[in-house]
């Protein structure tokens, strides 16, 4: 296996490891409801972690299908993006810019309702400053211009 493919193994069995790490937690019917839908995601890992300067297609597709049929699982990843069992880093900007670069934008404070917490909760306070900073982008860069998925 080549040195791509060895990465492209570790990075999904980290996403994995995170979700399963999730049938453990509070919310534990929630998160394993999302397990499946996720798996979707792996593609994008390289993209939000900061190796690819574009997402590929598959992950602009895996995007497209959580936003359309289980936002609240990306929500859900996006609360948990800190959680240490994911083992890798991910750059919280380029995640939150995803729906954009693949031309399927999202209003990211919806993650409040869909997730049950309290309007003043400092989580919510998160997704509402996420929502802020995603707006006032004052230009967009070049990889946003949404051509690449």
């Amino acid at each position: 296996m080549g040195s791509k493919g060895a990465k492209n193994l570790a990075l999904s069995s980290a996403l994995l490891l995170l979700l399963v790490g999730f049938a453990t937690s509070d919310i534990n019917q929630d998160k394993a409801e999302c397990t499946d839908k996720l798996l979707g995601l792996a593609g994008c890992l390289s993209y939000v972690g900061g190796e690819a300067k574009v997402p590929t297609m598959d992950c602009c597709s895996g995007i497209k299908e959580v936003i359309d049929k289980s936002k609240r699982c990306l929500c859900i990843l996006i609360k948990d993006r800190d959680d240490p069992s994911l083992g890798l880093k991910i750059n919280v900007t380029l995640a939150l810019n995803l729906p954009d670069v693949c031309e399927t934008p999202t209003n990211i404070t919806q993650c409040v309702d869909l997730l049950h917490l309290a309007p003043k909760s400092q989580e919510a306070k998160v997704f509402e400053g996420f929502e802020k900073a995603l707006t006032n982008k004052t230009s967009p860069s070049p990889v946003l211009s949404g051509k690449y998925c």
